[in-house]
C-alpha cells in the first residue's frame, strides 16, 4: 500500500518530533513564561541516552522571534532576533550548541504569510503610497462608498480587510488585524523573506516547520469569493481567491532550492485540510517543493477505526512519490487528543492505543509537548485566557489556551515549571500526571511512549518499512504490517492491531498467517502470547508483535 523510499533515508524519515511550545516548557527566570535557557535546561530530559530520556530525534520549536504576541508570535516585528521574554540570540546559540551535542535537531517556526503590524516593513508600507515599502504588503482602495474591496473574511473571524486612515486604503489580513498579509507577488518581499531563511540556517538550525503556506498567494484582482448558504463565519465562503493559489507553490520550488545548499535541512509545511488536492499537493513532484506536510485529518478525527483505515488507505497513498507522510495528533492550535479521543476511564486507555498508532504508522510521527504523560486540556475560566482568538469563541469553542497550559514536571507548586504565577494556570491533574511521577513507573504512559520510540529506533520495519492494510478484520479493529529488508537478506516484519471498541474483540487471521511474539501491548495487564489463530483484543488495547 505505501511504497517506502530508498534504504538510505534522509534523517527525519525515521526520526521523532517533539513540538516544544515555549510559552509553556520551563521557565528559568521566575516570570511564569518558558523560555530558551528553561528548553536548555531540559534537554536531557528529551534525549541523554539514559532510561530517564524520550529519545526523541529533533524539537520544533514554536515561535521566538520578538513579537507584540497579538497571536502568541505569530505575529513577527523581527525575525533576525528573540524576543526578550525567551532571551537572547545567546541564550539560542547555547541551545543549539547543547542540543546537537546530544544528537538533537533543532526546527525552527517560520512565518511567512503575514507580520504584525508593528514591524518595520509596516509602518514603512503605510505611512505613504510613495514609500519605498508600498508595494510589500496587500493595498487595495474601497469600492462604490468606501465600501471593502470584496467580501473575504478572516480565519480568525469578521473581514479580511481593515481601513487605514494614514494611506487611505484598506489592507488586508487573513487572520487578525494586526497580522498584515505580506505581498508575495513583489520580488523584493521574497528576497527578504530567503535573507532570513539564510541567517538562521548559516547559525546551525535544522529546518523550518512552515506557517499557514497555502495562504501565501492571493488573487489580486479581488473577486468576491462564493458564498456557502446555510453556514457561518469563514466557512460561509469558498476560498477560492484569498488562498491556495499556483504562486504559493512556486515560493514552496524557490524555498527548496534555496535550502539544497544547506546539508540534511527540512521543510515542514503546515496547509488546510481542504487546500485543493490536499494538503499532499505542497509536496509538488515528491522532490521539488516541502519534504514534509502536516495532514490534520487525523488531528481532528475521533477514536473510529474507520478514520484511520481511511487515513491509510486513501490519504497516505495519494502523496506523490517522493514525499513522505507526518503523522501528528494534537498541536499548539488543537485540542489535545486525549480528550479528543474519550473520557472518564476510557481515556488513558486510548491514549495508550494511540501512542502506538502516532509511532508504528508509516511516516514522521510529532509529539506535541505534554502527550507523553497524558496532559489534558486545562480547565480554564475566561479571566485566565490570553488567546485573542480563544476568547472571541468562549465558550462555544474550546480554542487554543486550554491546550496550551504549562508542562507538567513534578508535583510541587505550579508543576516545577515556575516558582511564580504560571502565564497560563497549571492544569489540576498536575499532582498526578507529571514527568517525576511517570518516569520511575514502567507502566505509565510516558514509559511506552519512550519504549516505542526505543523500538522505532531497533527496528527499521516501524520508521520507514512500507505498509499494507490487512482486510477481512473486525470493523473497530485496525491491523497493519510494517516491513522492510534487514543488512542479511531477510525481511524485518512487524503487526500493528488495535482495538477502538470498549468491547473485547476475538478473530482469527487467514490460515497460514505468520507466528511471532509480542513486543508490547498497551494494556499493562495483558500477557496473552500471540496466536494468529485466535487474536483477542481487549477494550482499547493495541499490540505490537513481530513476526517470524
Amino acid at each position: 500500500m505505501f511504497d517506502a523510499a530508498s534504504r538510505s533515508a534522509p534523517w527525519w524519515q525515521s526520526a521523532v518530533f517533539y513540538q516544544i511550545y515555549p510559552w509553556s516548557f520551563q521557565d528559568s527566570n521566575d516570570d511564569g513564561i518558558g523560555d530558551l535557557r528553561g528548553i536548555r535546561s531540559r534537554l536531557d530530559y528529551l534525549r541523554n541516552g539514559t532510561s530517564a530520556s524520550l529519545g526523541v530525534d529533533a524539537i520544533w520549536l514554536s515561535p521566538i522571534y520578538p513579537s507584540p504576541m497579538r497571536d502568541f508570535g505569530y505575529d513577527v516585528t523581527d525575525y533576525l532576533n528573540v524576543d526578550p521574554r525567551f532571551g537572547t540570540l545567546t541564550d539560542f546559540d547555547d541551545l543549539l550548541r547543547d542540543a546537537h551535542h546530544r544528537g538533537i535537531r533543532v526546527i525552527m517556526d517560520l512565518v511567512l504569510n503575514h507580520t504584525s503590524d508593528q514591524h518595520k516593513w509596516f509602518l514603512e508600507s503605510r505611512a505613504s503610497r510613495h514609500s519605498p515599502k508600498r508595494d510589500w504588503y496587500c493595498w487595495a482602495d474601497g469600492n462604490t462608498f468606501g465600501r471593502r474591496p470584496n467580501n473575504w473574511n478572516a480565519r480568525f473571524g469578521g473581514s479580511s480587510w481593515t481601513w487605514d486612515p494614514g494611506r487611505r486604503q484598506y489592507y488586508l489580513h487573513s487572520f487578525l488585524k494586526e497580522q498584515p498579509d505580506l505581498n508575495w507577488q513583489h520580488p523584493p518581499v521574497r528576497a527578504a523573506m530567503w535573507d532570513i531563511v539564510r541567517f538562521w540556517l548559516d547559525r546551525g538550525v535544522d529546518g523550518f516547520r512552515l506557517d499557514a503556506i497555502n495562504w501565501l498567494g492571493k488573487d489580486m484582482r479581488w473577486p468576491d469569493n462564493p458564498v456557502r448558504f446555510g453556514l457561518r463565519g469563514y466557512t460561509r465562503q469558498h476560498h477560492l481567491y484569498d488562498r491556495d493559489q499556483e504562486i504559493a507553490h512556486q515560493v514552496m520550488r524557490e524555498l527548496r532550492h534555496l535550502v539544497s545548499a544547506y546539508p540534511d535541512v527540512v521543510l515542514i509545511g503546515e496547509a488546510a485540510a481542504d487546500t485543493p488536492g490536499g494538503p499532499g499537493s505542497f509536496y509538488g513532484n515528491g522532490d521539488d517543493e516541502l519534504h514534509l506536510v502536516f495532514d490534520f485529518r487525523l488531528m481532528k478525527s475521533p477514536w473510529r477505526a474507520d478514520w484511520f483505515r481511511r487515513f491509510l488507505s486513501e490519504h497516505v497513498p495519494a502523496i506523490p512519490q517522493g514525499g513522505w507522510p507526518t503523522i501528528v495528533f494534537s498541536n499548539h492550535d488543537q485540542p489535545r487528543h486525549i480528550d479528543r479521543y474519550g473520557a472518564g476511564g476510557d481515556a488513558q486507555a486510548r491514549a495508550r492505543a494511540a501512542a502506538l498508532l502516532l509511532l508504528t504508522m508509516p511516516g514522521t510521527p510529532f509529539v506535541y509537548y505534554g502527550e507523553e504523560l497524558g496532559m489534558r486540556n486545562g480547565r480554564l475560566r475566561y479571566r485566565d485566557l490570553r488567546d485573542p482568538y480563544t476568547k472571541r469563541f468562549w465558550p462555544f469553542r474550546p480554542g487554543r489556551d486550554p491546550a496550551r497550559t504549562p508542562m507538567q514536571w513534578d508535583a510541587s507548586s505550579h508543576a516545577g515549571f515556575t516558582t511564580s504565577r504560571p502565564w497560563l494556570p497549571v492544569a489540576p491533574d498536575y499532582r498526578r500526571l507529571n514527568v517525576a511521577q511517570e518516569v520511575g513507573d514502567p507502566r505509565s504512559l510516558w514509559s511506552l511512549y519512550r519504549q516505542l520510540i526505543q523500538l522505532r529506533q531497533l527496528y527499521p520495519a516501524l520508521s520507514c518499512g512500507e505498509c499494507r492494510l490487512i482486510e477481512g478484520t473486525p470493523r473497530d479493529c485496525l491491523l497493519f504490517h510494517r516491513e522492510a529488508p534487514t543488512g542479511e537478506g531477510t525481511i524485518e516484519r512487524m503487526l500493528v492491531a488495535v482495538n477502538f471498541s470498549d468491547r473485547t474483540c476475538q478473530f482469527s487471521l487467514p490460515a497460514g498467517s505468520l507466528q511471532g511474539h509480542v513486543l508490547l501491548s498497551t494494556d499493562p495487564t495483558s500477557g496473552e502470547a500471540w496466536n494468529p489463530g485466535h487474536i483477542q483484543l481487549r477494550p482499547n488495547e493495541g499490540l505490537l508483535v513481530r513476526l517470524s
